[in-house]
C-alpha cells in the first residue's frame, strides 16, 4: 500500500512539473494516434458514407466483416505490417521498420474498420425522407449526399473520436512496429510497459493519470457527439 502511495504522489510531482521525458511520451503518442486518426478518417469515412448511401450485392457481407475487424488483436496488425516492411518483405527498401511511420500504418489498419462501421451506422440512422425529400425537390446524388452527410455529422464525429480513444490506448502495434525507442517511437503505453518491468512505477503512474484523463475526455467528447446525433 505504501509502494502504491508514494509512486501515486510522485507520478503526480511529474505531471504538475511537465517533466521533459513525460512531454516527450505524450507528445509522441499524440503525433501518432492523431495523424493515424486523421488518415483513417479521411479514408474510413467516405467508405462508410459509399456502404450506407449505395445498395450492392454483398452489402450485408462487407458490413459483417467490417464488424469482424472491429475485434482485430492489434498484434495480429503488427505481425502483418511488419511481414510487409521488414528487410524481408515488400516495402522493406523504404526503411519504415521502427518508424514513426510505421506505427501509423498499423495503427491507421487498426482503427480503419472503427471509423468506417460507425459511419455507416450514422448514416443508417438517418431518415430515409430526408434523401427523398431532396431527390424530390430537384437534388442531384451530390447534393442528397451531402444533406445525409450534414444530418449524420454528429455521429461522424463520434466515430472519429472513438478511433482516436482506441488508437492512443493499444500497446502491441506501437511495440512491434516501433521498437519504443526512446525520445522517438515511445508511446504512453509501451513507455509504462517498459518503466513495469523496469520496477520504475513513478513514471508509469504519471503515464497512466494523463492516458486515464485523455480517455476520460474523449468518452465524454464521443457521448456528447453521440447524444447529439441522436437528438
Amino acid at each position: 500500500m505504501d509502494l502504491l502511495i508514494d509512486s501515486f504522489l510522485s507520478a503526480l510531482l511529474l505531471v504538475t512539473s511537465l517533466d521533459p521525458e513525460i512531454v516527450s511520451i505524450v507528445g509522441v503518442s499524440l503525433k501518432v494516434s492523431g495523424t493515424s486518426t486523421i488518415l483513417a478518417s479521411l479514408i474510413g469515412v467516405p467508405f462508410g458514407f459509399l456502404v450506407a448511401f449505395e445498395s450492392f450485392p454483398g452489402k450485408r457481407l462487407l458490413i459483417t466483416c467490417l464488424n469482424t475487424l472491429l475485434a482485430l488483436p492489434t498484434v495480429v496488425i503488427g505481425l502483418f505490417v511488419y511481414a510487409f516492411i521488414s528487410r524481408r518483405g515488400i516495402l522493406g527498401p523504404l526503411d519504415l521498420l521502427y518508424t514513426q511511420k510505421a506505427m501509423v500504418i498499423g495503427q491507421t489498419i487498426l482503427i480503419l474498420p472503427v471509423v468506417a462501421t460507425f459511419t455507416i451506422a450514422a448514416i443508417s440512422r438517418i431518415d430515409e425522407r430526408y434523401r427523398k425529400t431532396a431527390m424530390t425537390l430537384g437534388a442531384n446524388r451530390m447534393q442528397t449526399a451531402f444533406v445525409v452527410f450534414r444530418e449524420a455529422r454528429f455521429g461522424i464525429v463520434a466515430a472519429v473520436i472513438a478511433a482516436f480513444g482506441r488508437v492512443i490506448a493499444e500497446v502491441g502495434i506501437s511495440m512491434m512496429l516501433g521498437g519504443n525507442a526512446r525520445g522517438f517511437t515511445r508511446t504512453m503505453t509501451t513507455a509504462m510497459a517498459l518503466e513495469y518491468d523496469k520496477g520504475q512505477f513513478s513514471l508509469a503512474v504519471a503515464l497512466g493519470i494523463i492516458l486515464l484523463g485523455l480517455s476520460f475526455g474523449m468518452n465524454l467528447l464521443f457521448h456528447f457527439f453521440q447524444g447529439r446525433a441522436r437528438a
